[in-house]
């Protein structure tokens, strides 16, 4: 009898599992979406050619499909992620729509970008690999990874990420724009960082590799 009850509990914890598992990417439905509407400002293959708008190539998938949902306004709620632009992209998207762009934007290939200041890229690469110490900022890298590689389902991607992109993210969040991010976090940080350390920090993530 036990040992039914114990087949019993580990079926239904592994049918719990299954649940939440995401649902299988239909990654030829998923590139016939972008063609039609994410390449125009993403590039077809997720290498934006926009310095505004970020490159999706390789990025985390769990990390793309939260900021789709986030841009996502449910009814009676606003969306947590406040842009006009993408509310209108993801708004005839479904869940599995959402899951099959993560995973084929995840999929493709981030091409490398560069940092343009010497003398930023040097302040940028103290503040990404020791944080500010007196203004009790953390290191970037602790997150984010040496090579901006990100943590899978945490923190996304950002090595080769547009400086522009990013300096105006870091921004949005010190302001309180932006304010999806898990625990403030990201608030917490941004809101500690000068416009010219923002500035250095997102040029020396450009050039990481």
């Amino acid at each position: 009898m036990k040992c039914i009850l114990a087949l019993a509990a580990m079926l239904t914890a592994l049918g719990a599992v299954a649940a939440e598992s995401p649902p299988k990417a239909d990654l030829a439905k998923a590139q016939n979406i972008v063609n039609q509407t994410c390449a125009a400002c993403h590039g077809s293959d997720g290498n934006s050619q926009i310095a505004v708008n970020p490159k999706l190539a390789g990025q985390i998938p769990e990390y793309i499909y939260k900021q789709l949902t986030n841009f996502k306004a449910e009814t009676g709620k606003k969306a947590e992620r406040d842009n006009a632009v993408m509310a209108g992209m993801v708004a005839g998207l479904s869940t599995e729509d959402m899951h099959g762009l993560a995973a084929y934007f995840a999929g493709q290939t981030a091409k490398p970008g560069a940092a343009k200041s010497k003398e930023l890229v040097a302040l940028g690469q103290r503040i990404y690999r020791g944080g500010i110490a007196s203004e009790g900022v953390a290191a970037c890298a602790s997150c984010h990874g040496p090579n901006g590689a990100g943590m899978p389902s945490q923190y996304p991607r950002l090595s080769g990420q547009h400086a522009e992109y990013i300096a105006a993210q870091l921004k949005a969040f010190r302001s309180g724009a932006r304010a999806n991010d898990a625990s403030a976090s990201m608030r917490g940080v941004a809101g500690r960082l000068s416009d010219r350390e923002i500035e250095a920090v997102a040029d020396y993530i450009a050039g990481l590799r």
